[in-house]
C-alpha cells in the first residue's frame, strides 16, 4: 500500500480517536451538570423545556416578620435568591404580614438588614397587606359563589368536628347560609361589629377530604388589634394559606418554594389559585417543597427563640450563642461562610439534621484565608526576661497571613516585660508539656528562645511573675546558628508594657445535646448550657487599637475572633467566633 496512504490513514485515525475523546468529554461535561442540578434546579429546567418562557421566572423570600431570622431562613434566602443569580430573574422580598399580634417594625428592619449583610439584593419589597384590598374582594366574590361562609362556632368546636384523616369531619351547621346573610355577616366582620373569636371566615371545600387542610379552612378571624402598617384600618384579617398563594399569584411568581411542612398545603394552595382571576392573567405558581435548614445543637423556632430573650437566657436576638444571621454576624460569622456551608449542604426533599461541626468548618475555612493574625493573652501572667536590657525595645515584622501573599506584614515591639498565657508555664511539668516549665526552654513567635528559671507568688500561692532568661543569638529569621536551634514549643505572646486591654467572650453552645427539642414532652431550657459564656480579660497587640467592629483576626494558638459592638476607648471586647480545632468532639465523646 502507499506510504503516504498509511500516514492518510492513520492521521485520519488519530483525528477521530481525538473527536471522540471531545465529544464524550462534552456528553460527561453535560452528565455531570445535570447531576450537580438540585431538585428545584431540576424543577426549573423541566419547566422551561416545556416551553415556560424564560423572562417569567420570578422567585420571592417570604418570612413573617415576628422575629429575627435564623440560620435556617438562610437556607431559604441563598436558595431563593442564587436561582434569582442563576437564571437572572426577580426576587422578591415579601413580608407574610398578617398578624398584627406577633409583628412588629424591628423585624422588618432586621430581615433587610440580614438579606442584604448576605449580599442578596431583592428587586421589589412586598407585603401581604398590599394585597388586603384584593384579598378582601376574592373573599366576596367567593362567599357570592357558595364556596365561602361565615361560621358562628368556637375554633375549638370547628377542630372537633374536623375530626381525623380517617374518619369523615362534621359539617358546621352555618355552612348552608344564605348568601345574603354570609355577605352581611362579613361586612360587620370587616366593621368590627363582633368580639374577636366570635366569627370566622371559612372556604367551603370538603369536609371529607382525607388532607384535613381542605376541611373547610377558615380564610379570616376577628383581630381588633392595630397593624404595624395598616394602623387601625382592618378588624380582620386574612390567614396564611389564604393569603401566601394569592399573593405569589398578585406578583407573578413562577415557583414557590417552601419548607416540607407546607407540603400538605399544597392542595389547599392550588385551591385558592383556582378561585380568583386577575385581569392582567399572571401566571399561577407552583409550589414545590424541600427539607428545612436544622443543625445540631441549635433551636430555630421563632417562639423558643423568644422565650430565650424574653427569659434573659441571651441577651437579645443578635447574642452571639443564637442561631440567628443576626447573632452570627456579631459572633465573626462571613456570610460566604453561611452561603458555603448551605451550598454543600444541597438542597434535599427530606428533613435532616446537619452537623453544627460543618457550619463550624464552613467559617474556619474562610477566616483561615482571610483573617489577620495577630497575638493576644486571654489569661496573663507576667515574665520577665532578667538578661534582656531593661529600657530596650525592639520592633519585630511579622507576617499577617501566611494564607495571604498580598496581606503584608506588621510590626510588634518586643521587650523586656512580656505576657503569656497561664496554661502554658507548669512549675514541674509532664513528660509530653512542650511548653514553658523550669529549666526548659521554648521560643516565643518572632522573637527568641526564654528558658524559665524561678517564679514569684502571692499569698495564696498563685503564680504572679516568672523570671527568664534569653539566648540573644537565637531571634527568628536572624539567620545565626542559634537562631535555627530546635526547641520542641513555641508560645504567643504580649508585650507587657505597650498593648491594647481585651475583654474576651468566649461562647460555646447554647445546649448541651444535639436536639434539644426532640422530644416535645421535655421543655428544651432543661439543655441550657451553663457554660455557653466565659469572660476573661487580657491583652493584645497594639496593632488591633485600629480595629473596628466586626473586623475578625486570629488570635495565634487560641481561634477566631471578631470585635464587638461593645467595644469602648479604654477597652476593646472580642467575641471568639470559633476554635482553631473541634475539640468539642474530643471533650463530649
Amino acid at each position: 500500500m502507499d506510504k503516504n496512504l498509511f500516514i492518510f490513514k492513520d492521521q485520519f485515525v488519530t483525528k477521530l480517536l481525538i473527536f471522540r475523546t471531545f465529544a464524550n468529554s462534552i456528553v460527561l461535561n453535560m452528565e455531570e451538570e445535570k447531576k450537580s442540578l438540585n431538585f428545584i434546579e431540576q424543577i426549573i429546567e423541566d419547566d422551561l423545556a416545556n416551553g415556560m418562557p424564560r423572562e417569567n421566572l420570578r422567585f420571592r423570600f417570604p418570612p413573617e416578620p415576628n422575629g429575627y431570622l435564623h440560620i435556617g431562613h438562610a437556607k431559604a434566602i441563598c436558595l431563593n435568591f442564587g436561582l434569582g443569580e442563576k437564571y437572572n430573574a426577580p426576587v422578591n422580598l415579601r413580608f407574610d404580614d398578617t398578624n398584627p399580634d406577633k409583628e412588629e417594625q424591628e423585624y422588618v428592619d432586621s430581615i433587610r438588614e440580614d438579606v442584604k449583610w448576605l449580599g442578596f439584593e431583592w428587586a421589589e419589597e412586598r407585603y401581604a397587606s398590599d394585597y388586603f384590598q384584593q384579598l378582601y374582594d376574592w373573599a366576596v366574590i367567593m362567599i357570592k359563589e357558595g364556596k365561602a361562609y361565615v361560621d358562628d362556632q368556637t375554633s375549638e368546636v370547628i377542630n372537633e368536628q374536623r375530626k381525623n384523616p380517617g374518619e369523615p369531619g362534621i359539617e358546621s351547621p352555618y355552612r348552608n347560609r344564605s348568601v345574603e346573610e354570609n355577605l352581611e355577616l362579613f361586612e360587620r366582620m370587616k366593621n368590627g361589629e363582633f368580639p374577636e373569636g366570635s366569627h370566622v371566615l371559612r372556604a367551603k371545600v370538603d369536609m371529607t377530604s382525607p388532607n384535613m387542610n381542605m376541611r373547610d379552612p377558615v380564610m379570616y378571624r376577628i383581630l381588633n388589634r392595630p397593624h404595624h402598617r395598616t394602623g387601625t384600618e382592618w378588624k380582620i384579617y386574612p390567614m396564611y394559606d389564604w393569603t401566601h398563594g394569592e399573593s405569589d399569584y398578585i406578583e407573578g411568581i413562577s415557583h414557590s418554594l417552601c419548607s416540607l411542612e407546607f407540603k400538605n398545603h399544597r392542595d389547599l394552595y392550588n385551591w385558592y389559585l383556582d378561585q380568583v382571576e386577575l385581569e392582567s392573567q399572571h401566571q399561577k405558581p407552583k409550589q414545590r417543597e424541600f427539607a428545612r435548614g436544622n443543625i445540631s445543637y441549635m433551636i430555630t423556632s421563632k417562639r423558643k427563640l423568644l422565650k430565650l430573650v424574653t427569659d434573659k437566657i441571651v441577651t437579645g436576638w443578635d447574642d452571639p450563642r443564637m442561631p440567628t444571621i443576626s447573632g452570627l454576624r456579631r459572633r465573626g460569622y462571613t456570610p460566604e461562610s453561611i452561603k458555603n456551608f448551605w451550598e454543600k449542604a444541597g438542597i434535599a426533599k427530606r428533613d435532616n439534621v446537619m452537623e453544627i461541626s460543618l457550619l463550624e468548618f464552613a467559617i474556619r475555612d474562610h477566616l483561615n484565608k482571610i483573617a489577620p493574625r495577630v497575638m493576644a493573652v486571654i489569661d496573663p501572667v507576667k515574665v520577665i526576661i532578667e538578661n534582656y536590657p531593661e529600657k530596650q525595645e525592639e520592633i519585630l515584622v511579622l507576617e499577617n497571613n501566611p494564607e495571604d501573599e498580598n496581606a503584608g506584614s506588621r510590626e510588634v515591639p518586643f521587650e523586656r516585660e512580656i505576657y503569656i498565657e497561664r496554661d502554658d508555664f507548669m512549675e514541674e511539668a509532664p513528660k509530653k508539656f512542650f511548653r514553658l516549665s523550669l529549666g526548659n526552654e521554648v521560643r516565643l513567635k518572632g522573637a527568641y528562645i526564654i528558658k524559665a528559671e524561678r517564679v514569684e507568688k502571692d499569698e495564696s500561692g498563685k503564680i504572679t511573675t516568672i523570671f527568664a532568661t534569653y539566648d540573644p543569638d537565637s531571634k527568628s529569621g536572624s539567620g545565626t546558628e542559634a537562631s535555627k536551634r530546635k526547641v520542641k514549643g513555641t508560645l504567643h505572646w504580649v508585650s507587657a508594657n505597650n498593648n491594647i486591654p481585651l475583654e474576651v467572650r468566649l461562647y460555646d453552645r447554647l445546649f448541651t445535646v444535639e436536639s434539644p427539642d426532640a422530644e416535645k414532652e421535655v421543655d428544651f431550657m432543661q439543655y441550657i448550657n451553663p457554660n455557653s459564656l466565659e469572660i476573661k480579660q487580657g491583652f493584645g497587640e497594639i496593632e488591633l487599637k485600629s480595629a473596628k467592629v466586626e473586623d475578625k483576626f486570629q488570635f495565634q494558638r487560641i481561634g477566631y475572633f471578631a470585635l464587638d459592638r461593645d467595644s469602648t476607648d479604654d477597652k476593646l471586647v472580642f467575641n471568639r467566633t470559633v476554635t482553631l480545632k473541634d475539640t468539642w468532639a474530643k471533650i463530649n465523646k
